[in-house]
């Protein structure tokens, strides 16, 4: 049965209102930000208005034209994906596994209750400060389930294997791995390999995001800091690992291709050189040496794929994600050999514009910047919340990999790709995540020896739902929104088969070579929000391949699968 035809069915305005609900993200939900350091206090003037150029994220998108997939994962296609599909059909009841939040934690008292139409904004973070979650922000809409009634029971295994016999059998899908569960409590409900591990791709964003939101506060932001070095009696710029800092003007900024409102907007490198200027300035200084501090993270600083354009070499200071044009909407832009290098020279020019000249040119600072050191200037990114919504909208590598190192230090592990992995790991286990059959390298999935069973993925999306998590809510309200928003913008759009659940599903995208994978959420036909993680291998054409998957999620959203 079509979707149109049952869409009467949906209870209580339920499915309206989430549709109204992803259209408000639409122009709400992106963020810039980052965060291990302390929370801190919203920027005061320290930033300019906007993103980091236009395309500031669209340069990592992973899903926009198949292009991006094919190099991610170049000669190596690897085995794991081409086991998804040796599990028999099943649809027990059971649980992936609830857990409880830490103590002390107190969860909303009406976040994963509220109806659909509610619209009080919800805070990203338990401890957010009123600045940091100052726009409207529907978590509550996302999270509502149907109402109580006797005809809005769970869809059951039988319903759903009914309602996806044909879609699933799709040979454009390949090898397939499908779990489904009720968002509410993450029971699953229906599953096709669900416990074979497969290859995540991006999906993998999803489990760096609930380990980050875990162990660091909502509102944390990262600072990028001038500070005096008394050992050469110059200044020292210090990274402190955030990839949105911008040096554009305020007048050219954006993020994904739209102006930012304040609470997203990125730290201002220009700003941060006018406070150092007037510190300079004002104690009769006029002509400084510079060197630029990068200690914050350790290990290699080229990802395994790295290819100069799907993600920057992972340093901690960068301006514009190290993008050679700071406004390019290429998906995946040209990135510079040296960003850190790169950034200290972009300073050491705004500088000169306020009057201060800097000699010779910058270099890498031959020790850490004194914990002590006398502060010229600073600015702050967004939070950490609006980070990873961000991240997770535009599935942007170099972002993942900045918020894998924060969960590292958060962690007390090493900031580079294995700390990170190891961080990840390990608080997800904490949470209660079923780990067996994981493997993790990397914080953004580009690594193609990543593995996570589709069950694990929906787990995540159950905790992230969860009342007692509200810290990790972001990791809803950040996913793509189908024909709308992020890397779902383009997909089930007219002539898909797939275009009446648009507005209904809001799903992380994943692809390498050969590999294409999608985990979110979606309101069937009597308003239930379900959680679901799809993972295929396929020599199909990518966009067939994708179209493939989202008829079999528009199905869900058709039926009520009793």
């Amino acid at each position: 049965m079509r979707a149109g035809a049952v869409s009467g069915r949906r209870r209580g305005g339920t499915a309206a209102g989430l549709f109204g609900a992803s259209l408000l993200v639409a122009a709400t939900v992106l963020g810039a930000g980052g965060a291990s350091a302390l929370p801190s206090a919203p920027p005061s003037g320290s930033a300019s208005p906007g993103g980091p150029g236009a395309g500031g994220t669209r340069g990592d998108q992973d899903e926009s034209n198949g292009k991006r997939g094919d190099k991610e994962n170049r000669g190596d296609q690897g085995d794991r994906g081409e086991k998804g599909d040796r599990g028999e059909e099943s649809g027990r009841p059971g649980s992936p596994g609830s857990t409880s939040a830490r103590p002390g934690t107190t969860p909303p008292s009406t976040a994963a209750s509220a109806p659909a139409s509610a619209s009080a904004p919800a805070s990203a973070s338990a401890s957010a400060k009123p600045s940091a979650v100052a726009r409207p922000a529907p978590a509550g809409a996302v999270l509502a389930a149907a109402e109580a009634g006797p005809g809005a029971g769970l869809p059951t295994a039988q319903g759903l294997q009914q309602a996806l016999a044909t879609v699933l059998t799709d040979q454009n899908l390949g090898t397939v791995g499908l779990a489904v569960a009720d968002a509410a409590d993450g029971q699953l409900l229906y599953g096709k390999g669900e416990n074979t591990a497969a290859t995540p791709a991006s999906t993998t964003k999803l489990a760096t995001s609930v380990a980050a939101l875990s162990l660091i506060p909502g509102d944390t932001r990262l600072a990028t800091r001038v500070v005096k070095n008394a050992a050469t009696g110059g200044i020292t710029l210090v990274g402190g690992g955030d990839p949105t800092l911008t040096a554009l003007p305020a007048d050219q900024v954006q993020v994904a291709g739209v102006p930012a409102d304040p609470d997203t907007a990125p730290a201002s490198l220009d700003a941060l050189a006018r406070q150092t200027a007037a510190a300079l300035k004002a104690a009769g200084t006029t002509t400084v040496a510079l060197d630029y501090d990068v200690s914050l993270y350790t290990g290699p600083l080229l990802h395994k794929n790295h290819d100069g354009e799907n993600i920057a070499a992972v340093t901690p200071l960068m301006v514009d994600e190290g993008k050679t044009d700071p406004k390019s909407l290429a998906d995946a832009p040209a990135r510079v050999a040296d960003p850190a290098a790169a950034a200290a020279e972009s300073f050491a020019n705004l500088l000169k514009a306020q009057g201060v000249t800097v000699q010779g040119k910058a270099k890498a600072a031959t020790a850490p910047a004194a914990a002590d050191a006398p502060v010229l200037g600073r600015v702050d990114s967004p939070t950490v919340a609006r980070l990873v919504e961000r991240m997770l909208t535009t599935s942007d590598n170099t972002l993942a990999e900045a918020i894998a190192r924060q969960a590292a230090i958060a962690a007390h592990q090493p900031a580079a790709f294995e700390g990170a992995a190891t961080a990840v790991t390990q608080e997800l286990t904490r949470l209660g995540v079923p780990m067996t059959g994981v493997v993790l390298n990397d914080g953004s999935g580009l690594h193609p020896g990543n593995a996570i069973p589709p069950a694990v993925l929906v787990k995540l999306l159950a905790l992230a739902a969860s009342a007692q998590h509200p810290t990790l809510r972001p990791v809803l309200t950040g996913l793509p929104i189908a024909g709308f928003t992020g890397t779902l913008g383009k997909r089930f759009g007219a002539g898909s088969g797939a275009a009446d659940a648009a507005g209904l599903v809001r799903a992380k995208t994943g692809s390498l070579s050969g590999v294409n994978t999608l985990a979110g959420t979606v309101v069937d036909a009597e308003g239930r929000l379900l959680a679901f993680a799809l993972m295929t291998r396929t020599g199909a054409p990518v966009d067939t391949a994708r179209a493939a998957m989202d008829r079999v999620v528009a199905r869900l959203a058709a039926c009520g699968c009793h």
